[in-house]
């Protein structure tokens, strides 16, 4: 999707900033093309990266919209779990590495490799089991520049109406170390990260977390942010001639949670009402799951150049201040959700991203259902029915790169998961149901302020939390969903006054998922055991299967229109 706004700005960007650029040229090289690995985040973390917890992180970024460079400098803690002869970390390797410093001692050049974008870094005496290294690594160049943010990633480096520097991050495909060296890997969260991010004065820093104060010195500014467990593909740069809003929610769990949202200037009235919508979503998902998971930092929302991303209390919106026709603005909401479902609980590996996605998706509907009613929330089911694809299975089994599920499950992992999650609902009822979703976020079920941390967890975790409340076997329910990339298959015949249902998967497994009909408008529920049930019908009855639109399953008439649909677009492509 191509926003008017950013194509605005970029036109604007290209034309200012023609003179910066040929001048930069002249002090720093074009950013030349990250290598595959760069460019694939949550790749298998090495033995050593298993063997070392991230403890700190200290990161002073100096960014420089001219050149459009960065200058960095890396502090970060490990404890050893076993002896460590070298550390691993990744970097993309066209940013130039100056000094490498461990426990204040430099390493030598020849201690020092990253010629993909893993960073081996050789200890000149070994690491024993329970102690730290402080890591110190000074480096700059020119990051890479998204081309189409967010689904591109990289930095955007644009310009407001008024030829002010406007600047964001958004690196969730590729990770962290398009940017600053870390573990690039959803499990490699430290746990406190401060930032000092310097830019040209009066420009303004939107960051993760808390602000801890702003220095002003020689025409540049550093504002200082520290948060406590950040996904690291959620740490963010957010520059602009920002002015803020603020205000505060007093949370139903006891806690006043302090609500920020930096606009650009001259839409203060439309982030005003953008900012109405804070708390009402606020009260939604703390009604439904618990307490906001960062409410002693900020629920942070801030204008950038791009669609929206969801880093950690300090989501990038770049919707226009658009609402869907529901009477909300949906970008603002979905990446919300991600403060639970990605920031609170991380998936351990991407294999399980539809722990982000899913859940996050199917809040839009359930929040809509809040709002207004029963049919905007099957509105909205249906609305993404119509954009699930079923070409890959939503989960394998075993380690994916981000990249790998973009370019296999893809939107799947979205709407789809949201239909499941949607399924399993209408299948073990409300309580169970948000029961189970309340311990995969906090794995408790009486979350309260103070009384969790931000967790990971798994497809297989879930299941398990499903079949623990239920007290029921739910794995042929996820495997039939989730382990085929085809939809299960509900097969009809109408035997005389027999009714003949069966579902049919495509490694032919039972799937004994019951099945409610619509008899002469009365509701019966066919138990459909081992994949099979049957029905008795009355004499000229008239029936509808699945009357409340309960199931996920093969529908022929939604294949065919996206069918249509897909061959339009063929032609039309090949007119133009």
């Amino acid at each position: 999707m191509k926003l008017s706004t950013l194509s605005f700005a970029l036109t604007l960007a290209f034309s200012g900033l023609a003179q910066a650029q040929s001048q930069a040229q002249a002090t720093l090289p074009a950013s030349s093309e990250p290598t595959a690995f760069t460019m694939s985040s949550g790749t298998e973390r090495t033995p050593e990266q298993l063997a070392m917890l991230f403890e700190n992180a200290d990161l002073s970024l100096k960014l420089d919209p001219q050149t459009r460079s960065v200058s960095g400098n890396a502090v970060l803690s490990f404890k050893a779990n076993a002896e460590l002869k070298r550390l691993v970390l990744e970097l993309d390797k066209n940013l130039r590495i100056e000094s490498v410093s461990v426990n204040g001692k430099a390493l030598a050049n020849e201690a020092i490799s990253n010629p993909e974008g893993r960073l081996f870094l050789s200890l000149t005496q070994p690491l024993q089991k329970g102690e730290i290294a402080e890591v110190s690594i000074r480096y700059q160049g020119v990051p890479r520049i998204a081309k189409r943010a967010p689904w591109d990633g990289g930095f955007v480096w644009s310009q407001t109406a008024s030829g002010a520097p406007w600047i964001a991050s958004a690196v969730q495909g590729e990770g962290c170390d398009l940017f600053w060296p870390c573990i690039d890997h959803p499990m490699g969260k430290p746990k406190l990260m401060r930032l000092h991010i310097i830019v040209p004065s009066p420009l303004v820093v939107a960051g993760n977390g808390i602000a801890q104060g702003m220095d002003e010195k020689d025409g540049w500014r550093t504002y200082h942010w520290q948060i406590k467990h950040p996904s690291t593909y959620g740490i963010a740069m957010n520059v602009g001639p920002y002015e803020l809003l603020e205000d505060s929610y007093q949370s139903r769990f006891g806690n006043r949670i302090a609500l920020k949202m930096w606009h650009l200037p001259g839409n203060q009235e439309k982030a005003k009402h953008l900012m109405s919508e804070f708390a009402p979503m606020l009260d939604f998902f703390e009604s439904k799951f618990g307490p906001y998971p960062f409410g002693d930092e900020k629920m942070g929302v801030v204008e950038t150049p791009h669609l929206g991303m969801e880093h950690q209390t300090i989501n990038a919106y770049g919707n226009e201040y658009k609402k869907s026709p529901h009477g909300y603005d949906w970008l603002l909401h979905h990446e919300f959700a991600h403060e639970w479902f990605g920031n609170q609980m991380t998936n351990q590996n991407w294999d399980d991203f539809w722990l982000h996605e899913g859940f996050a998706s199917y809040m839009q509907p359930l929040y809509l259902q809040y709002l207004r009613g029963e049919r905007d929330y099957q509105v909205g089911m249906h609305e993404q029915r119509l954009r699930i694809v079923n070409k890959f299975p939503m989960v394998t089994g075993r380690s994916m790169s981000e990249k790998e599920v973009a370019n296999g499950p893809g939107n799947d992992v979205y709407f789809k998961g949201s239909h499941i999650l949607h399924t399993l609902r209408g299948q073990i009822g409300d309580d169970a149901f948000f029961k189970a979703v309340r311990l995969l976020i906090y794995g408790r079920n009486d979350p309260k302020p103070g009384n969790f941390s931000p967790r990971y967890s798994t497809t297989k975790e879930f299941i398990q939390i499903v079949n623990q409340i239920t007290k029921k076997e739910w794995n042929w329910f996820f495997k039939g969903y989730l382990m085929h990339a085809a939809l299960p298959e509900l097969l009809s015949k109408r035997d005389g006054n027999v009714l003949k249902l069966e579902w049919k998967l495509p490694d032919g497994s039972e799937f004994p998922l019951p099945v409610e009909v619509s008899i002469n408008n009365k509701i019966v529920r066919v138990a459909m055991e081992k994949g099979k049930g049957q029905i008795q019908l009355p004499a000229h009855a008239t029936f509808t299967i699945d009357p409340a639109a309960k199931l996920l399953r093969h529908e022929p008439q939604i294949e065919a229109w996206i069918a249509d649909v897909q061959a339009k677009a063929r032609l039309a492509r090949a007119v133009k």
